[in-house]
């Protein structure tokens, strides 16, 4: 083992736990424990709502209000199932939850008031960012990509985030969206065929 990667398992002994026993940990009392699934799952969580609300400093604090949850209700978590289907399913509840209320506050139930509410208008995805090497193309693809993902229905865009961004299994985007393994797939073929379709000016795609 590398003396770097030796360094690093001393300096902090929670390095290599899975994320369900570090959990566990801070179901015990550990901050330090608690610290590290921050660590792990802050960039995700925000993106993941960055991506349904036209509003950075809004996703902060609903990100914000993610680990503040998990931290309140830590005792609540069994082992048996999998942290990472638990934390995004507080998060996509209460990015939800934001997208009613702005509703609600409009005073418009339509279809079109919530995909504008959810869609968002040039957002950026931060955990898109082109590599160092890639070229400027590459970059307007990506930027186009995100494009076609903000302009999606909701129902759609959140199954195949979950499951092509995040690369959640099939049955834990059913878990944390609470419908069946059937309509899971469904909407992620229709999410990826609506993409395939706005991508079509500006990629030679295969399957999506």
């Amino acid at each position: 083992m590398p003396i770097e990667s030796l360094r690093l398992k001393k300096l902090d002994p929670l390095a290599e736990l899975s994320d369900e026993d570090v959990m566990e940990r801070c179901a015990e009392g550990s901050e330090a424990a608690f610290r590290t699934l921050v660590q792990r799952y802050r960039s995700r969580i925000m993106n993941l709502v960055c991506r349904f609300i036209n509003d950075r400093d809004r996703a902060e604090e609903i990100a914000q209000e993610v680990f503040l949850r998990v931290f309140r209700n830590k005792e609540r978590y069994r082992k048996s199932g999998k942290f990472s289907t638990w934390i995004f399913t507080i998060a996509v509840n209460l990015t939800k939850n934001e997208i009613r209320s702005r509703v609600r506050h409009r005073g418009t139930y339509s279809l079109d008031a919530m995909d504008e509410e959810s869609g968002g208008q040039g957002l950026p995805f931060p955990d898109w960012k082109p590599l160092p090497d890639q070229d400027l193309n590459a970059r307007e693809i990506q930027n186009k990509v995100a494009e076609a993902l903000r302009k999606i229905p909701p129902r759609y865009r959140e199954a195949v985030v979950l499951r092509d961004v995040e690369g959640l299994s099939y049955e834990e985007v059913g878990e944390i969206l609470r419908i069946p393994g059937g309509t899971v797939r469904s909407r992620i073929n229709r999410a990826r065929l609506m993409l395939k379709e706005r991508l079509k000016p500006y990629l030679k795609l295969g399957d999506v």
